[in-house]
């Protein structure tokens, strides 16, 4: 095959790709549309409570969390709280260029900082560079001392038992981990939280590319799905 043909396949293979996800999307937004508010604060304090069971939660000194949107997907109100009551240094999504899709994770000092942080992108709440006339700790910026996170906890659109998960399609975490995993830190530990309309069906896979990155852990209002863990070290930077 020349290279002309071969650079005409790949292109429409991730096109493919791409319309798939989009496909998936638009489906798991119709499914999560009756979700009542009731049903996503009990599905919400489920996944909280097994998050909390993770020996390797139980066990991190830095934690970083998403700041969750009020519906769509599970909250994580209560699970930043719990994250700051047990002394665990607590990092938060920073988007850094809507442009060029790059994320940063900066440091949240305490619930009375947490409270106050501004909305920034869709509303989400997103932290100031700086607090009390201070910089906060970046992940990616402080390079000098650099700081290692143990874990972080993923949203998603959907997700498969294969570990597979589909974001919102700007890439803003697996370019985030691909940094951080280039900048010589090892891996966190990944932890997808997932509603129950979320999960797909055994054997229903999450459309992947080479650049999308695998979960250690799916967390659902159910039950907890792993990989082996002598395959998770072996496969330490997984992606698709």
């Amino acid at each position: 095959m020349s290279s002309t043909a071969s650079s005409r396949s790949a292109h429409a293979i991730y096109g493919a790709i791409k319309a798939q996800k989009q496909a998936l999307r638009k489906s798991m937004a119709a499914s999560l549309r009756p979700l009542s508010s009731d049903e996503l604060k009990e599905q919400t304090k489920m996944i909280h409570a097994r998050v909390m069971t993770l020996q390797h939660f139980k066990e991190s000194k830095s934690v970083s969390c998403y700041l969750s949107m009020p519906s769509s997907e599970a909250g994580t109100s209560e699970l930043v709280d719990s994250i700051l009551d047990s002394g665990k240094r607590l990092f938060v999504p920073k988007v850094q260029s809507k442009d060029d899709s790059i994320m940063d994770f900066l440091r949240v000092y305490s619930s009375e900082d947490l409270a106050c942080l501004p909305a920034g992108t869709w509303g989400i709440k997103e932290p100031a560079d700086s607090w009390e006339d201070h910089e906060r700790t970046s992940i990616l910026r402080n390079k000098a001392e650099a700081e290692l996170l143990d874990m972080i906890i993923l949203p998603g659109v959907a997700f498969d038992r294969n570990l597979l998960r589909l974001g919102h399609g700007k890439g803003y975490y697996d370019r985030f981990i691909t940094a951080y995993v280039a900048s010589g830190r090892p891996k966190p530990l990944l932890v997808g939280i997932c509603l129950r309309e979320q999960l797909l069906p055994e054997g229903k896979l999450v459309p992947g590319e080479s650049h999308d990155w695998k979960l250690d852990v799916l967390v659902t209002a159910d039950e907890i799905i792993t990989r082996d863990v002598a395959t998770s070290k072996e496969l330490d930077n997984v992606r698709v």
